[in-house]
This record gives C-alpha cells, structure tokens and sequence, in this order.
C-alpha cells in the first residue's frame, strides 16, 4: 500500500505507543518480546513506532504481551452496534454489488 490515509497514521502510532507502554509493564525488552514472538527485534521497534508491519507478526507481539484476546474479542463484528441490531438475521453467504 503506497498511500496511507492519516487516520491508518494516527491508529498505528497509537496502537505502537500502547504495545510499548505494555512492554515496559510486562518488564520487558524488545529483544524479550522479540525473542519470545519468534520475530526480529527491528519487528517489533517498528510496531512500537507506528510503523506498519505483518499482521501475523503483531499477533505474535500482541500475544507475547498479553494483548492478543482484546484485539481478537474487538474484532467481533457482534459487538458493535449494528452487529446487535442484525444477531438474529441470517447471514448472506457473499456479498455482491
């Protein structure tokens, strides 16, 4: 992806700013969390910067840092607003324009 809109900006730097604050909790290092998620330490330092990295890569990071079950649980499409609305509809099976 070549362009990338600010708000994509904002939420990686966020995102980055909160792993690390989660590190320094855990007392850990980047090597540790580097280690320990099986990815490089330049991985994990660019999370933490807001840069964009493989999204297996931050699960790994994200588990190592015990962060990983309230990014899958916030991913639940049935806990937004609308995803309530519609729980008793039957899903499509695709969608088609």
């Amino acid at each position: 992806m070549r362009y990338v809109p600010t708000t994509v900006k904002r939420d990686l730097r966020i995102i980055g700013e909160r792993f690390s604050q989660q590190r320094k909790l855990l007392l850990l290092t980047i090597a540790d969390v580097a280690q320990r998620a099986g990815v490089s330490p330049t991985t994990v330092s660019n999370l933490e910067q807001g840069k964009a990295v493989r999204s297996d890569s931050m699960l790994a990071i994200a588990r190592v840092l015990q962060l990983a079950d309230a990014i899958v649980t916030a991913s639940d499409p049935y806990r937004t607003d609308l995803g309530r609305l519609r729980a008793n509809e039957q899903l499509p099976k695709r969608v088609r324009r």
